[in-house]
């Protein structure tokens, strides 16, 4: 049942252990206390039920992995970061992970592409736009924007979906800089 318990419960349960056993240990037994020694240990077990109804509904006290992760993952970026640039949107550090989930083929091809975040996705009707004249031609300057507003509209209500559809938007766009067309880059499932 320790186990179960989430620390502050532990030490709840603990203290009220203590207290009653001292009461008993300084109030030897009697008959005449039989009603106290009752209420005491009523109250002790009220006391253990509490701190485990406490900790049922607070859940375990512990982090999930992936949002462990996630977090660590996020305060190596800013520790990194120049002092007083802005910091990173949750939204922008996806779309950085999922360029970094790309191939070191694709970092090299990318590395003269800016890849913009915008809010006007709804206006376009899209979740990310390529705009240019593909790694093949050199005419005009190359970059992709991604829709924060469409995608978090559509997909924000889960955290996980939210990143798959970003890592998909991302690739999709990357796909067109590399020379395929609409139907190409549907033809490769993103």
């Amino acid at each position: 049942m320790g186990e179960r318990l989430a620390p502050s419960a532990r030490i709840i349960v603990t203290v009220a252990f203590l207290i009653g056993l001292g009461i008993l240990l300084f109030d030897p037994f009697s008959w005449d206390h039989i009603s106290g020694t009752l209420k005491l240990i009523a109250g002790g077990l009220g006391v253990v039920l509490l701190a485990s109804l406490g900790a049922m509904l607070l859940g375990r006290g512990e982090m999930p992995e992936e949002e462990f992760r996630r977090i660590h993952e996020r305060s190596e970026l800013m520790s990194q970061m120049p002092p007083g640039q802005e910091q990173p949107s949750e939204f922008e550090e996806l779309v950085i992970e999922a360029i970094d989930e790309l191939p070191p083929e694709f970092h090299e091809v990318l590395a003269d592409v800016p890849i913009v975040i915008s809010r006007l996705g709804e206006e376009v009707g899209a979740y990310g736009l390529y705009v240019g004249d593909t790694v093949a031609r050199d005419n005009y300057r190359d970059h992709i924007v991604i829709y924060e507003d469409t995608l978090q509209r559509d997909f924000g209500w889960d955290p996980n979906l939210l990143r798959a559809q970003i890592v998909r938007t991302v690739r999709h766009e990357v796909a067109h800089h590399l020379g395929w067309d609409e139907q190409g880059v549907r033809d490769l499932g993103l």
